[in-house]
């Protein structure tokens, strides 16, 4: 794991995160985090500007004011956007022109959580290096660096927020396509899209059935969204829908389900849209950027088109400064954060879902018999709590893992890392015998049980 990822004492593998009112994720860290981050972006002698959006949490009634009132003290003027989805935020930073983007959201977490997303002025997410830049400035002493008070920033709302982002998402359709005749069921998760998806949506000519578009601020994700997909898949079959889409509670993420209830994850949704602008001559990069978690049957389903699988850290972040850096314009993660870097700097659930449902029109065939891709090959993912220490540096550790690798001998793939978020060591393998790749995790699990 990369070095920087493991000293950073606020931020994780996405942001700042945590239960809210408790910290890090407090009104006292929020106001320090937008005096760093607004000293780290002051860059003139001109009015600088930030974007703030939220999802539907309680705690962003908290977390919002804070935040600006860090920013105005040091003479920077806020825009405010209310619930909107993270890729909205990302999308209005560029438009507006601003200095600086920042989400409220825990995204797919209960609402007890919050956390706090920063986007730069290209409207990609912060590196590594950055967000250490701002720690230590929330560190230092930031009274010192106080704007005089005839220079402080000013707070609006930009009542049409909305309005732009339901338009240029709409503009990522192809034109002359409609979604007449066309039945959706979607899952809003209670969260920042409630609004905009079912507008989108509808505006294109599609047929609605809608689920969690009603947030009462402790709802968010609850029974609902990208992660608890029992109530999208009744939803979809019963109402007799064509396809089911869920987003999660900040909708920078994507999960399907075809006609039938059968779900259709990030790692599918990859090789749909990459087969068909592969062959429509629109995929950039010879391939697909996805993390260390996609399945296997993703990237022999690549190959067998001609296409490169490359893989990053876990965190669309670093699929987002790969593709980047690659000249790739797909990428994403299993989880569902699809990138389309054509559109967006960032995991857009709404635009991943017009573009799936681009596909689906054009063919003219059922979900089921075009989003099912490839067969995955058994994964299994377990997590091992540990209390301080370097468990993967025991010796009885290191012989679990060299044994579990020599039992898969080039059928699988095994992967341990560090939890950017908890105190947790994740272990998965995944090969073409389920029976075996349960054998090697468990074995790996309990040598580091006994470290731990």
């Amino acid at each position: 794991m990369d070095g920087s990822r493991m000293t950073r004492k606020y931020f994780g593998t996405d942001g700042i995160r945590g239960r809210a009112n408790a910290y890090p994720m407090t009104a006292e860290v929020a106001l320090k985090l937008g005096m760093a981050a607004a000293l780290q972006f002051r860059r003139g002698n001109y009015r600088h500007r930030v974007v703030i959006g939220k999802d539907t949490r309680l705690s962003g009634y908290m977390l919002e004011p804070a935040l600006t009132s860090g920013f105005v003290s040091m003479g920077m003027d806020v825009v405010l956007v209310g619930p909107m989805p993270t890729p909205a935020v990302a999308m209005l930073t560029r438009s507006l022109r601003a200095d600086l983007g920042v989400m409220i959201s825990a995204s797919h977490n209960p609402f007890e959580d919050n956390g706090i997303k920063l986007f730069g002025p290209d409207g990609y997410k912060l590196s590594d290096s950055v967000e250490i830049e701002i720690e230590e400035k929330m560190d230092s002493d930031l009274v010192t660096e106080l704007e005089p008070s005839d220079m402080l920033g000013r707070a609006r709302r930009l009542e049409d927020a909305r309005g732009r982002y339901t338009e240029y998402v709409k503009q990522t359709f192809p034109r002359g396509l409609r979604l007449d005749g066309f039945k959706i069921a979607l899952d809003c998760a209670n969260g920042a899209a409630y609004k905009v998806a079912p507008e989108v949506l509808w505006e294109l000519g599609a047929e609605i059935t809608t689920i969690g578009v009603s947030p009462d601020g402790t709802n968010i994700n609850k029974d609902c969204g990208s992660t608890h997909l029992d109530a999208l898949q009744s939803q979809t079959v019963a109402a007799g829908a064509d396809i089911g889409l869920a987003l999660d509670g900040d909708a920078d993420r994507l999960i399907v389900c075809d006609q039938n209830g059968r779900v259709i994850d990030g790692d599918q949704i990859m090789a749909l849209i990459a087969e068909d602008w592969h062959l429509t001559g629109r995929l950039n990069g010879g391939g697909v950027v996805a993390t260390v978690m996609s399945n296997l049957g993703l990237e022999r389903y690549l190959n067998g088109l001609g296409l490169g699988l490359k893989r990053t850290p876990v965190g669309d972040r670093y699929v987002a400064e790969a593709m980047r850096a690659e000249a790739y314009n797909l990428g994403g993660e299993q989880s569902g954060h699809l990138i389309f870097d054509d559109y967006a700097t960032t995991g857009d659930g709404l635009i991943a879902a017009l573009q799936v449902l681009a596909v689906l029109v054009s063919s003219g065939k059922p979900a089921s018999e075009i989003c099912s891709k490839f067969e995955a090959l058994p994964q299994i993912l377990k997590n091992v709590r540990f209390n301080g220490g370097q468990p993967l540096e025991a010796a009885s550790v290191k012989k679990a893992i060299t044994d579990a690798e020599e039992k898969l001998n080039g059928t699988g793939r095994l992967l341990i890392r560090k939890s950017g978020t908890e105190p947790l060591i994740r272990v998965m393998a995944e090969g073409e015998d389920l029976v075996l790749v349960e054998t090697v995790v468990d074995g790996i699990c309990d040598a580091i049980t006994q470290q731990a």
